[in-house]
């Protein structure tokens, strides 16, 4: 009979993936909001009024307007108001886009000062303003622009990943786009299979992939038998007559099917009539039936019969001297 032999099983495809982790957040400029800032920034609009208004009077009256004596008066003009309003006129910073002084709103950020009108996304060019912004080399973003140009990008859908990040099967992914490529469920905490660069949850990936138990049909997930060109959980390779383990770790096969000694031979019709043992070796055939020798005997005295000298009645073997003496 074939031996049996039995093998550990570890699967080795269950993953978890990492834990998701936050993308950058967006910084807020801050522009320092003083009395004498909100002041300055009021005549400085009146400086601006006038410098149209003298512009408009001098293309209606067809004299060309130099417009840079004129606006050095209204500077002069404009420092003493602002020396009697206590303030010192001093520019308040030098802006880092066009390098000239900032005599009015200042923006600070990024550790630099800018005009408000000059501190822009550096990929579309709109005003970022006090709205919320992205850094990065040292230049500031939107938030749009930043996303689309540096965000990791979902394995699924290929979207900019704008929250939280989930890496795994070496991508990226959106933590609700990372799901059973099967089923489409969320993986929970039993993680994931991967098979193909595809992940899978416990259940549909054993259903679909995992090797089947030659007896009961279910997933072979531990330890398993490997026997009849098939593997087995060890509480399944068993007799299919009596259900019995196999203690000598030897087992008879008929059919692909295990049995053990006895039931191999009795649906061999290689029984014994007179033990009910299983004939293994010399046997002697008699009314359609199996017998060891030293079986095939009288019924009545146990004399040992000889084949073509005994008298058979009902299913019971007697030798010619009984036979005569009982049924004669």
């Amino acid at each position: 009979p074939p031996a049996l032999g039995q093998k550990p099983q570890h699967p080795s495809l269950s993953a978890m993936p990492s834990s998701p982790i936050p993308v950058p957040q967006p910084l807020i400029p801050s522009p320092p909001p003083t009395a004498a800032a909100r002041q300055l920034d009021e005549l400085l609009a009146d400086l601006g009024h006038m410098q149209s208004k003298l512009a408009a009077v001098g293309q209606g009256a067809g004299v060309p307007v130099e417009p840079k004596p004129s606006l050095d008066n209204m500077l002069g003009s404009l420092t003493r108001d602002l020396q009697e309003l206590g303030i010192t006129a001093a520019p308040a910073g030098i802006c880092t886009t066009c390098h000239k002084p900032i005599a009015g709103k200042v923006l600070t950020a990024l550790g630099k000062t800018w005009h408000p009108e000059h501190f822009t996304c550096a990929r579309c060019g709109q005003e970022l303003g006090s709205r919320p912004f992205f850094e990065r080399g040292g230049q500031a973003y939107c938030e749009e622009d930043y996303h689309q140009a540096f965000s990791p990008r979902c394995a699924y859908c290929a979207g900019p990943i704008r929250e939280k990040v989930l890496t795994a099967l070496d991508q990226t992914w959106h933590p609700e786009h990372f799901f059973c490529a099967h089923c489409g469920k969320v993986f929970g905490d039993d993680g994931f299979h991967e098979l193909s660069g595809k992940p899978y949850c416990q259940q549909d990936f054993l259903a679909m992939f995992a090797p089947k138990c030659q007896g009961c049909d279910r997933p072979v997930t531990d330890n398993y038998l490997s026997a009849l060109q098939g593997v087995w959980h060890p509480e399944c390779f068993v007799c299919a007559e009596c259900l019995s383990s196999f203690a000598s770790g030897s087992f008879f096969e008929l059919q692909g099917r295990p049995y053990c000694e006895l039931h191999f031979h009795q649906r061999q019709g290689n029984i014994c009539h007179g033990c009910g043992c299983p004939v293994t070796s010399r046997c002697i055939t008699a009314a359609g039936r199996k017998y060891h020798p030293e079986h095939f005997i009288c019924a009545y005295c146990l004399g040992q019969l000889q084949k073509g000298t005994f008298r058979e009645h009902g299913d019971k073997m007697y030798c010619r001297a009984c036979h005569d003496k009982l049924f004669l």
